[in-house]
């Protein structure tokens, strides 16, 4: 009787197990990954994508990422726009949908092919439409030399220029270029794990005050409201406001990004982080320099 009553616990069991696994099998055939896209993480099933390819775009992600017929995500060169959520994210989406949904683009490469994340990497053309220049030239986006990569860099970078001084478009005509508290963002909503007054000792700061703290060492907490990659790779992040008008810089310099993320210029980039450090002053504006990675920290919502 123990024997039989073993065996139809065993039994009982087995057959549940069969049972999820076949629910699993049929109701999540793919798992549960994202089938927006037919790129991967490692990237190993994107088939090759020749220099000046000519697509149909067929999906707008944001202002500088589109889908073309296949389902592949192209992301374009020499610009950076707004992540959803942050204020200009809407009208530069909007903006590429006029000018390239549903059309046929020439796609031009750049310096590499793929991202991190299996994107290809590309300047998107509409007959001789620079539209990467383009969209800077109607202030939607914000220059982004990508590396290496020099192509129509300094066109961008002067299109960029004459946007705001002329105070054109959402990022520079007074829009897009406001202050995180004008912008709701709850700062108390965020986590951090390491740079903490209770952790380091050291006194948290909002980084519109941290001209008040010359010459001493602090955390400073804000949103990184722009990005800059000069011509010897120094990495500029700008606090709260896009340069000239934030409130306080943390730079990386080329000598020292070895130490952190690859491509730090994207990946701190439209995010709440705190930075230690002693903050010093150049041409008039606070700043610290990173040196390591255990100086900045993204906050976690």
């Amino acid at each position: 009787m123990d024997f039989l009553r073993k065996y139809k616990i065993i039994l009982l069991i087995i057959v549940s197990i069969l049972i999820i696994i076949t629910v699993i099998f049929f109701f999540f055939p793919k798992g549960l990954s994202n089938n927006s896209s037919k790129q991967n993480e490692d990237c190993s099933n994107i088939p090759e994508l020749e220099d000046n390819a000519v697509r149909m775009v067929t999906k707008i992600i944001d202002g500088d990422t589109v889908l073309i017929e296949g389902g592949y995500s192209i992301r374009l060169l020499g610009i950076d726009a707004d992540e959803r959520g942050k204020p200009c994210y809407g009208i530069a989406k909007e903006r590429l949908e006029e000018i390239v949904l549903n059309k046929e683009v020439r796609l031009e490469l750049g310096n590499d092919n793929l991202d991190q994340w299996c994107r290809y990497l590309r300047y998107l053309f509409v007959d001789d439409r620079n539209i990467g220049l383009e969209m800077t030239k109607e202030g939607l986006v914000v220059a982004r030399a990508s590396g290496e990569d020099s192509k129509y860099q300094s066109e961008i970078a002067l299109a960029e220029k004459s946007a705001i001084d002329n105070k054109v478009g959402c990022k520079w005509g007074g829009y897009g270029a406001i202050s995180t508290e004008s912008n709701s963002i709850d700062r108390n909503s965020y986590n951090w794990s390491k740079l903490t007054s209770e952790l380091t000792g050291l006194k948290v700061i909002e980084s519109c005050l941290a001209n008040e703290y010359y010459g001493k060492e602090i955390i400073v907490e804000g949103w990184v409201a722009d990005v800059y990659k000069s011509s010897t790779d120094t990495i500029f992040l700008n606090f709260e406001n896009a340069y000239p008008n934030q409130c306080f810089v943390a730079v990386i310099f080329n000598s020292y990004q070895d130490q952190f993320v690859q491509n730090p210029e994207e990946y701190y980039s439209n995010q709440m982080i705190r930075i230690r450090g002693e903050i010093k002053e150049y041409a008039g504006k606070p700043e610290i320099i990173l040196k390591s990675a255990e100086q900045i920290e993204i906050g976690k919502e």
